[in-house]
């Protein structure tokens, strides 16, 4: 008879976790929750898809952060080493070329976050879907962007590859 009533509780057990994560967004929402927190930039290389060619478009030492709130709300703001306050107009039109931002809300699927964009640097990512790949390692976080159309550079498309290291 205890055999039985093992059987029956793992049965039982077996169901309700099923239940569970049969409820819709239940393990998206779970899975979000690893990237909940601030993050700050560590390196971050600009890929061309037409030639393969790497840059440090920030410089060595990019500086910014992404945070990931748990509503649902993602925040980026990615800016190069070494700016500083511009003066003149073709000063701030280089300002523009040395730094990233946007936000919006995000979700998770699989080894990708999606941001529907809300606002951003780049007046052209409002209203669109990016795309990001992900990968954890204890406090690192590797990310690849989606191949976009570049404003720097007019007629090609770019995508980040990119290294974050958890705030404590």
């Amino acid at each position: 008879m205890f055999r039985g009533a093992q059987q029956a509780m793992l049965l039982i057990t077996v169901s309700v976790v099923l239940a569970i994560s049969a409820v819709p967004g239940r393990a998206q929402v779970n899975r979000r929750d690893i990237l909940v927190g601030s993050w700050h930039i560590a390196t971050y290389d600009l890929e061309f898809q037409d030639t393969g060619e790497r840059r440090p478009t920030l410089g060595a030492r990019p500086n910014g952060y992404i945070v990931f709130l748990p509503n649902g709300r993602m925040m980026a703001y990615l800016e190069a080493e070494g700016r500083t306050a511009p003066q003149t107009d073709a000063e701030r039109a280089a300002a523009y070329r040395t730094l990233s931002a946007y936000t919006g809300k995000y979700r998770v699927e699989g080894n990708k976050w999606i941001t529907t964009v809300d606002a951003a640097w780049n007046v052209v990512w409002i209203g669109t879907s990016q795309e990001r790949e992900f990968a954890l390692s204890g406090d690192d976080l590797t990310v690849v962007t989606q191949w976009n159309p570049n404003p720097l550079y007019v007629g090609r498309a770019t995508r980040g590859r990119l290294t974050f290291k958890r705030e404590p």
